[in-house]
């Protein structure tokens, strides 16, 4: 059985505006489709069957066109940041009761051409406490901030990283509950601290893929991102 999902979608998105001044970046359309849709339309594909949706910024609009997620065969629940934004790693500590013992984590602006299945296996098999999607990216989308060698995540290091780190991580990642057993709920803090965290404890698998992600995190993200859905017919 597929893992449940737990999708970022409470962010500012300050990069995409003026689009987001009035929307979450979850709603803004995608040739012709809210982004969210797409997202869940294609995690239905991926047979997974519970998404929680960890909002903020204007995530009461989210909540009146999702639902309960009837529409797209999948059970939606929602964890809100409430007054405070949490950043990424807060809002997921924050929604760690809705999300069971081990689940995929996907931020809310990206679309990933990835078998969930195959990413599922492989963290089980590794035996960690967390696993990270990584793309080879020698700088082209972002600065590359992951060294993994021989099929190994040595390092993943977002505010420092270094020449020879030639990965970035892709956007999917599988997380156990425990990872986050030393913070607070409450506590504000970046996904990033403890994915390098668990790097450097030898604690966090990679997965390397092939195919290039679309994001749309910016405004030359979200052409590009529309030019492939486009491309492809996809609803």
């Amino acid at each position: 059985m597929m893992l449940s999902v737990a999708i970022l979608a409470g962010g500012l998105a300050t990069r995409l505006r003026p689009i987001t001044e009035t929307i979450p970046k979850a709603l803004v359309d995608v040739a012709g489709v809210p982004f969210i849709h797409r997202q869940l339309a294609y995690l239905q594909k991926q047979g997974v069957k519970r998404a929680v949706l960890c909002t903020g910024y204007l995530g009461e609009m989210i909540e009146s066109v999702v639902g309960d997620g009837s529409a797209f065969d999948i059970e939606v629940v929602y964890s809100p940041d409430g007054p405070t934004l949490l950043g990424t790693g807060g809002a997921i500590m924050q929604a760690l009761p809705l999300l069971g013992d081990s689940f995929f984590l996907l931020y809310g602006d990206s679309y990933l051409p990835i078998d969930f299945s195959a990413v599922q296996n492989a963290f089980f098999e590794s035996g960690k406490v967390g696993l990270m999607t990584v793309l080879d990216n020698g700088d082209r989308w972002d600065k590359s901030n992951v060294l993994f060698q021989d099929g190994r995540l040595i390092e993943y290091n977002k505010k420092s990283p270094r020449p020879d780190m030639r990965y970035i991580d892709y956007g999917l990642a599988v997380l156990r509950y425990s990872a986050f057993e030393q913070r607070k709920t409450g506590e504000i803090f970046d996904l990033a601290d403890l994915y390098h965290k668990l790097s450097v404890e030898n604690d966090l698998a990679g997965y390397e893929v092939h195919e290039r992600f679309y994001e749309i995190g910016s405004h030359s993200g979200l052409s590009e991102a529309e030019a492939y859905f486009r491309e492809r017919k996809l609803s």
